[in-house]
């Protein structure tokens, strides 16, 4: 996606003149070096290349490599090179696994950098303290941030008889599901065109879903459930950052998930593995089998580049006092691997991607949320002039909606143990006792070493 040019040479102008501010304060960009930084996100790798042209281009001699792997092997290809004392200077890092690499002496602070160069960490808008650990050092700098909205078929809500209004303020509760559980039923259709709160609606034969898939196995529940049992007050940890439990068993929670249990059982909603995971979010909506869904805020732009359907945003839902909504985020993380050989160097890069002219640049594609405001705001209004209408995500983010991801221990294995219980859960398999026993293995496993 292209950017108007006022905002990419703005973004440039200031990025040479940062950048060759920041290789005059360290000998370390004289010579030839190579500079290693992974990540898991292709978009990301894409987007972050024009900012290592530019760094090069204030550096000569230094080459930026970036590498992306699928996520289901990077962390795993880290742990590997941190093993064998060949991971990448810097690389992009997840709360889940940060807490680890913190033990193990993987990752270096960069507390004495950030006051040598009088780096400011209130330019980023979300994700400082995720970084922070607990022995009071910091450890990285906020990336990017994520949020979760409601995306829909404008057509199959039209002809559903709503607005675009309609969709922009929808309430729920876990008693009746409010007024978004009136629209999931209306949305529904079987196989003979009958709506889901129609006279004869046949539950076993659905053409297409009024809401998509809810009943996840997703453990945080982020992009799924978490929006709508948030609206209620609960969290996920009994704690903001390091939790020693998670807040499994909690009655609102518990209702949340009987709810979700409803949608499905009435045909409303699929069940867990009723689509394969490699169709997506954008997939289902465009191919008619769902109407509405929640989904990541980094798939928006994507949802706009359907060449089929027009596909809406809207908040996430309003809670039973029809006023809270409450959105989960989190902001993945720029981290420095301790076994770097040019930590210098390292930082320089890193210290960059924070920047406000490289984040601008960057994120002009719309695939990911910069982590500083007026970077998010160009970004926002460069999309705009697009066709690409952010407002939902930057509106959450400036009326104070958002909530953090805590951060906590042994991410990996909670996230092992806790998921087969859900799944088993939504499968039918396992009763409402199942949340007092999540919530007792989060106890054991949250305080492991």
């Amino acid at each position: 996606m292209r950017v108007r040019k006022a905002v990419a040479l703005g973004a440039a102008l200031t990025l040479t003149a940062l950048v060759s501010a920041c290789s005059a304060n360290s000998g370390s960009s004289s010579g030839s070096s190579t500079l290693n930084w992974w990540t898991w996100d292709d978009k990301q790798a894409a987007a972050y290349k024009v900012c290592a042209t530019d760094f090069e281009k204030a550096n000569p001699g230094v080459t930026v490599k970036i590498t992306q792997y699928n996520v289901v092997d990077y962390f795993t290809k880290l742990t590997a090179g941190f093993v064998a004392g060949k991971a990448p200077d810097a690389f992009q890092n997840s709360v889940q696994f940060f807490p680890q690499y913190a033990d193990q002496h993987q990752l270096l602070p960069l507390d004495d950098y950030i006051k040598k160069d009088k780096f400011d960490l209130s330019r980023f808008s979300v994700g400082v303290d995720s970084w922070k650990y607990t022995d009071g050092h910091q450890y990285g700098l906020p990336l990017d941030w994520a949020a979760t909205g409601l995306y829909y078929n404008t057509d199959m809500l039209t002809k559903a008889g709503y607005s675009t209004k309609d969709v922009q303020s929808l309430s729920w509760n876990p008693d009746n599901g409010g007024t978004i559980g009136k629209m999931i039923a209306h949305l529904t259709l079987d196989t003979k065109g009958r709506r889901g709160d129609q006279p004869g609606f046949d539950k076993a034969n659905i053409k297409t879903y009024g809401f998509g898939q809810l009943a996840a196995k997703d453990f945080l529940g982020q992009s799924t459930w978490s929006s709508f049992v948030s609206t209620t007050g609960w969290r996920l940890g009994n704690k903001a950052n390091w939790p020693t439990q998670l807040n499994y068993n909690d009655p609102r929670l518990v209702k949340t998930m009987d709810w979700i249990r409803t949608l499905v059982a009435k045909g409303y909603a699929p069940k867990i593995g009723t689509f394969t995971n490699t169709v997506s979010d954008v997939d289902l909506l465009s191919s008619g089998k769902v109407a509405m869904e929640t989904g990541g805020s980094w798939s928006a732009s994507t949802f706009a580049k359907i060449p089929t359907v027009k596909v809406g945003i809207a908040p996430t839902v309003l809670g039973p006092d029809n006023k809270t909504r409450a959105v989960f985020s989190n902001s993945n993380g720029n981290t420095i691997w301790a076994g770097t050989k040019d930590p210098d160097l390292a930082w320089e890069w890193v210290s960059y991607m924070g920047s406000e002219a490289c984040q601008t640049k960057a994120s002009a594609t719309g695939t990911f949320f910069p982590s500083i405001p007026a970077s998010m705001d160009a970004s926002a209004k460069a999309l705009k002039a697009q066709g690409v209408d952010l407002s939902v995500f930057t509106d959450m983010l400036k009326n104070k909606e958002l909530y953090p991801s805590p951060d906590f221990r042994n991410g990996a294995a909670l996230q092992d143990a806790i998921e087969p219980l859900i799944e088993g859960y939504f499968g039918g398999q396992k009763s409402d006792s199942v949340f007092a026993d999540m919530q007792a293995k989060t106890k054991t496993i949250l305080t492991q070493k």
